[in-house]
């Protein structure tokens, strides 16, 4: 954790006319060990009161496990923690995209509390007015903005039956934009003088921290709406990934891979990714087969529900394909059966493999810069919740770049949603038009239209 500590001397109230250079002097930021001779003066109670990690594992574990040493006592501490959490995962998927979304939540909230405590600490050591609650304010306001999107895009059934939603959505961007300018004008009234940059710095700290977070974790839920496949597999290839990586360099590793995380090695790192690969593509082929991972959630207003039933549409339907020459004189084989998705499966894996252990890497390098160990103690063995987070969010923005750059068209019920809400006169406009059209390319005969 990194100190905040007080440069340059003075009375801060000697004079009224200070300039920018000495005003912004008491805010600089230094590590342990800095300057140290110049800061001896210093008083101890500007030193951030950091609490010690504690040790959170269950008792009963510990006296299980009180005969290993620490090495395979973390070992041991790590695999069962994580098979509880893949049993918890695959247990609310069991119950339904409401309870997925609602976890969704609870994790962000939980990521941006542990992310903005650790600048907490360090402001809350010259006690500065505001700061925690304007961050939980503007996180309210960003999800305010996003959920309403939601709202309005997948809820537009519901929209049109209740008449004030129909006046939140009519305007929500204008309600939104209202509430982050309460929230922007509440800080600059809490602006105090001789520590204008520090502020200006936790300001930052908290947008940042927005902005990894909440926009991430809403395109989570953008994914899930696209089908809980979409949502399933990248979270758990993120999952295979770590834990295989974990289980390669702790066999087998020798090589140190990067200095950011000094345990990481290469043996781990391409194992994990020869895993991740085969585990992606035969996991894809099992939730393939089922309509409830691959049709797109929509709600239901007649029965107040998510429903997923729909026509599997041709990525999850099995198609031939030929192989190439040099394949086939391997395996003998001239063609195989496969799922469309099986195949992009293999460059979900790739990308979760090479590029999604670099979210784990910058995190590596957050927590150094501010010599913490781990972001929380919630889970033993593992951190933090963001400890885990880390790779997921980076997996997800890549998710949904991916499905809009090359699976999803235009969607035909979102468009008929934005239709509904015309004015009638706008409504036979559009008819007309597409009237029109349609009959030039020849798909409505005129003998068609006439009878209409």
């Amino acid at each position: 954790m990194t100190e905040l500590r007080r440069r340059g001397g003075g009375d801060p109230d000697s004079t009224e006319n200070i300039s920018d250079k000495e005003a912004d002097g008491d805010d600089r930021l230094a590590f342990p060990g800095e300057g140290e001779g110049e800061m001896e003066g210093d008083s101890k109670a500007d030193t951030p009161d950091v609490p010690p990690s504690t040790d959170n594992t269950p008792q009963c574990l510990n006296k299980a496990l009180e005969g290993l040493s620490s090495r395979w006592k973390n070992w041991w501490i790590r695999g069962i923690l994580s098979l509880t959490m893949i049993v918890g995962f695959f247990l609310i998927i069991y119950l339904g995209p409401i309870m997925l979304i609602l976890v969704v939540m609870g994790v962000q909230i939980k990521c941006f509390h542990e992310i903005i405590t650790i600048g907490y600490r360090v402001y809350h050591s010259y006690d500065l007015p505001w700061f925690r609650t304007l961050s939980w304010y503007f996180l309210i306001c960003v999800n305010y903005f996003f959920y309403g999107e939601t709202v309005a895009d997948y809820f537009g059934a519901l929209v049109r039956r209740e008449e004030p939603l129909q006046f939140l959505v009519r305007y929500h961007r204008f309600i939104s934009f209202a509430l982050y300018l309460a929230g922007f004008c509440m800080f600059v009234l809490s602006l105090v003088k001789k520590h204008y940059r520090l502020q200006f710095y936790m300001f930052a700290w908290t947008h940042v921290t927005l902005l990894i977070v909440v926009t991430q974790s809403h395109l989570v839920i953008q994914n899930l709406f696209e089908g809980m496949i979409w949502f399933i597999v990248p979270i758990s290839i993120v999952i295979c990934n770590d834990i295989m990586a974990y289980l390669f360099g702790f066999f087998f590793g020798r090589t140190p891979l990067i200095k950011l995380s000094p345990k990481k090695t290469w043996e781990g790192f391409i194992g994990g990714f020869f895993a991740t690969v085969v585990f992606s593509f035969f996991f894809a082929y099992l939730l393939s087969k089922y309509q409830y991972f691959v049709c797109p959630v929509e709600y239901n207003s007649e029965t107040n529900r998510f429903a997923v039933e729909c026509e599997p549409s041709n990525l999850f339907m099995i198609q031939e394909y030929r192989l190439p020459a040099v394949v086939q004189n391997t395996v003998r084989w001239k063609t195989v059966n496969l799922y469309p998705f099986q195949i992009h499966s293999i460059a979900l894996s790739t990308f979760a493999s090479l590029i999604g252990p670099f979210g784990g890497f910058f995190a590596s390098g957050f927590k150094r810069a501010f010599k913490i160990k781990d972001f929380a103690d919630t889970i033993p063995g593992h951190g933090g919740i963001m400890d885990r987070f880390d790779c997921q969010y980076l997996m997800a923005t890549f998710v949904h770049v991916y499905i809009t750059s090359f699976i999803r068209g235009p969607n035909p019920s979102k468009v008929l949603q934005q239709l509904l809400v015309l004015q009638p006169e706008q409504q036979l406009g559009i008819f007309n038009t597409l009237r029109n059209h349609l009959r030039e390319k020849g798909l409505l005969p005129p003998a068609v239209e006439e009878a209409q």
